[in-house]
């Protein structure tokens, strides 16, 4: 069985450390930590992890947040794989720092990552499990916010999050969407 693990972020140096790029931080960590590089490809960046009889398809797209759907559409298709093995990595200021929610549907919540997905693939039933970065900005500096550095204080907060983030990933593949939200969403 074969399962898109998409990290989402935005390409660049100027954007390794911020808010907006977690789902590339958890897949970093992810590979860093299987021993797994990411390759360049068509739209993303990707390795392949094998884990219990599945394979994880680990993209990180290189389409730029906005874009993020083409990048998506374009790997579910060519490994034909259906929206139900796609699971989304996105942070989410609507929730609190550090905080891990896997939901099995929903809407964007006006994240431009999602909204691009959701346009893509005409649908809103995929996983997605979203991280907390807080809303501590001011009205009016929500974009310089998301794509502001995470002070040391935030990483140390996040770390140990990162962590378990990978451990609902190899949930998700292993024992399904219901499953992993019954165990992670009331610890998280």
């Amino acid at each position: 069985m074969k399962y898109l693990i998409a990290g989402l972020g935005n390409i660049g140096l100027e954007y390794v450390n911020t808010r907006h790029n977690v789902g590339f931080m958890v897949l970093d960590k992810f590979a860093d930590s299987a021993g797994l590089t990411f390759d360049s490809k068509r739209y993303a960046w990707m390795t392949k992890y094998h884990f219990k009889g599945r394979i994880f398809i680990m993209i990180k797209p290189t389409t730029f947040m906005n874009l993020s759907g083409k990048a998506i559409s374009y790997w579910l298709q060519k490994e034909n794989i259906p929206n139900e093995n796609l699971l989304v990595i996105a942070d989410d200021i609507a929730l609190s720092l550090g905080t891990l929610r896997l939901r099995k549907k929903g809407g964007a919540g006006g994240h431009n990552g999602l909204i691009s997905i959701i346009e893509h693939l005409g649908a809103e039933e995929f996983a997605r499990l979203r991280i907390g970065v807080g809303n501590d900005y001011p009205i009016g500096f929500q974009v310089r916010y998301v794509l502001g550095e995470l002070a040391d204080e935030e990483k140390s907060i996040l770390i140990p999050k990162i962590e378990t983030a990978i451990d609902i990933i190899k949930s998700f593949g292993a024992i399904g969407t219901n499953r992993t939200m019954n165990v992670y969403n009331k610890s998280s």
